[in-house]
């Protein structure tokens, strides 16, 4: 037997080869030796199939006898229907089995220190140490199938759309804007330092007022920051970027693309085009610039019923220029406890709130702590804007704008789930668009760029450049799904008067701004196009298309949240060699 050809996949065989002489390959899943007869279970990435050897079989019996899970094997053998008790249905090849005629043991292995199938338990720790035998696993195989799927459907639906796929540098110049840098030394140019792009965006740009006009990349990025269930410092997006077109021309693309995916891999018909929020319309309804809107929950604003309310907590929030605004969880009575709404309570405060008023209504009556210090005509007034009904629960918070929608927009997720509202197989997507252009950090003393500092500002919010920065909105559009952003992008700024007038925005003096992005203010000067971009997260797509709730399980080789790479024991201490070479002195700490 050629030990190595086969002419098959395991998981790939059917009732349709039966007296089909086949070799495959794989690892053995299950051995169980029945007495003269024995079975063993092959594994491949496309799935398993059963293999059966008699022992009048002699030769072939005796090396099946040496089989232990994992092992790697090579077998050839004739395709046969199974006896009609021994189906088994939920395996998609589980009307046959392959009676062997040859078997080569390719390799031994070691017990395994993780079971290797879906419902394992091990450790994380130790599964991503071992990472190599998580991802033998069937589920992390059909994972890989399914980026892999997912990265070539994007690839032939932009193809089909007149993009280039053009490969940017990874090492790049550190910037001063985002999220913080991984940097890179240079040997031969001691004492600076290359930057691992945080996105391609800058380079993308440069490629519009090159004349490329429709781009798109699925790029690396590098983002030095603390991690969290959807973030890893390394990552993958879709990028994209196009000349001669509006907003409108880059959201229907994008949709469409998405759509595709959804239908070829999920087979889900996505209703297009998909509605559209402003992100203020996002914070007033849903306290969220990425709303879920598969339930309802929505804000309420009680902010002109409370503003002269002789209750202090709601009339001086609104007088301070903050807000009063609540939330009807209709027919919550009967599902949360007082215990539970302690519990809500302390969830509000995690986001700032100083507390979490709570109105209960019996039979159009409302009972609450609150009650006695509300005027009869502000109950009455609360009760008909937030359309109460017997056993519902009314729950209001009173604090500045920001930390009002911030903590009443987790509370309305948290109360899902309390709830547990039915949210299964549930695909809303939606636009969130007209973005602040900036958000004003107190740490750093000053504007910063809600997105990034080469977003277009919207035409007619302009003149507050210099007058009122709060004003001025994004030409900036987010795709949203349950909760969760997908992609985002924007139009771009494409004259250079402008981009320097937002630099100033940000701080920056004409100096600094030249220092940090003279090569784009200069590339600006010789004709540039109307251009804009999204990037797409991909490894949130393929959590979305795998139902993973978790970015690690949709990663070949993850980081865990310290950035460790536990099976490779990265990152590692540099040579002193390494050291010297790159000019770096490493202080003890």
């Amino acid at each position: 037997m050629n030990t190595f050809y086969r002419n098959s996949l395991c998981g790939e065989l059917n009732a349709s080869n039966v007296s089909e002489t086949v070799r495959i390959c794989g690892w053995a899943d299950n051995r169980r030796n029945l007495g003269g007869v024995l079975f063993i279970d092959l594994r491949d990435r496309s799935g398993k199939v059963q293999l059966v050897v008699n022992e009048e079989n002699q030769e072939v019996f005796a090396t099946a006898e040496r089989v232990r899970n994992e092992f790697v094997l090579a077998v050839t053998g004739t395709v046969k229907h199974r006896d009609q008790q021994n189906v088994n249905k939920a395996l998609k090849t589980g009307e046959i089995e392959i009676e062997i005629s040859e078997i080569k043991i390719l390799d031994t292995a070691a017990t395994p220190p993780i079971y290797i199938e879906d419902n394992d338990q091990s450790n994380e720790a130790v599964r991503l140490k071992y990472r190599y035998l998580d991802l033998r696993k069937p589920k992390y195989q059909k994972m890989l199938r399914t980026r892999h799927q997912t990265a070539s459907i994007v690839r032939n639906f932009l193809d089909e759309k007149g993009f280039l796929e053009i490969e940017t540098p990874v090492l790049a110049r550190p910037t001063p804007e985002g999220a913080r840098d991984f940097l890179v030394p240079s040997r031969v140019q001691k004492g600076k330092f290359f930057g691992l792009p945080q996105s391609p965006q800058l380079y993308k740009q440069i490629l519009m007022i090159s004349g490329v006009d429709r781009y798109y990349q699925v790029a690396k990025c590098f983002r030095d920051e603390d991690l969290r269930q959807d973030r890893q410092p390394e990552f993958t997006q879709i990028d994209m970027e196009m000349s001669f077109i509006d907003k409108d021309d880059i959201i229907a693309i994008s949709e469409e693309m998405i759509a595709r995916v959804m239908k070829e891999v999920k087979g889900i018909d996505i209703t297009l085009p998909m509605p559209r929020m402003t992100y203020q319309e996002a914070m007033d309804q849903y306290g969220s610039d990425k709303p879920d809107t598969r339930f309802d929950l929505k804000l309420i604003d009680l902010s002109d019923i409370l503003r002269d309310s002789e209750f202090k907590v709601f009339s001086g929030a609104v007088k301070k220029g903050g807000s009063v605004r609540a939330i009807n969880a209709k027919g919550a009575q009967e599902k949360l406890s007082k215990k539970a709404i302690k519990n809500l309570e302390k969830y509000a405060q995690i986001y700032k709130a100083k507390g979490l008023a709570w109105i209960d209504v019996s039979d159009g009556e409302m009972k609450s702590p609150i009650l006695k210090f509300i005027s009869e005509a502000e109950k009455e007034a609360i009760f008909e804007k937030t359309n109460a009904e017997a056993g519902d629960l009314i729950f209001i918070i009173a604090d500045s704008n920001e930390i009002v929608c911030t903590a009443l927009g987790q509370l309305r997720l948290e109360l899902s789930r309390k709830l547990e509202l039915d949210l299964t197989d549930m695909y809303n997507f939606l636009w969130v668009t007209d973005f602040p252009l900036l958000e004003y950090d107190p740490e750093a003393g000053r504007y910063t760029a809600k997105h990034h500092p080469f977003t277009a500002p919207l035409t007619e919010d302009l003149e507050y450049l210099e007058t009122d920065l709060e004003k001025v909105r994004a030409d900036a559009y987010d795709m949203v799904i349950n909760g969760v952003e997908l992609g985002g992008g924007s139009l771009r700024i494409h004259n250079q008067d402008i981009q320097e007038r937002v630099f100033k925005a940000l701080g920056f003096s004409t100096e600094s701004a030249w220092e940090q992005f003279g090569f784009l203010l200069e590339a600006l000067k010789y004709g540039t196009p109307p251009h804009g971009g999204l990037a797409f997260g991909l490894d949130r797509l393929i959590m979305l298309l795998t139902d993973y709730d978790n970015i690690r399980d949709v990663i070949a080789f993850p980081k865990t949240q310290n950035h460790s790479c536990l099976m490779m024991s990265a990152p590692a201490e540099a040579s002193l060699d390494q050291l010297i070479d790159l000019g770096i002195s490493l202080d003890e700490l």
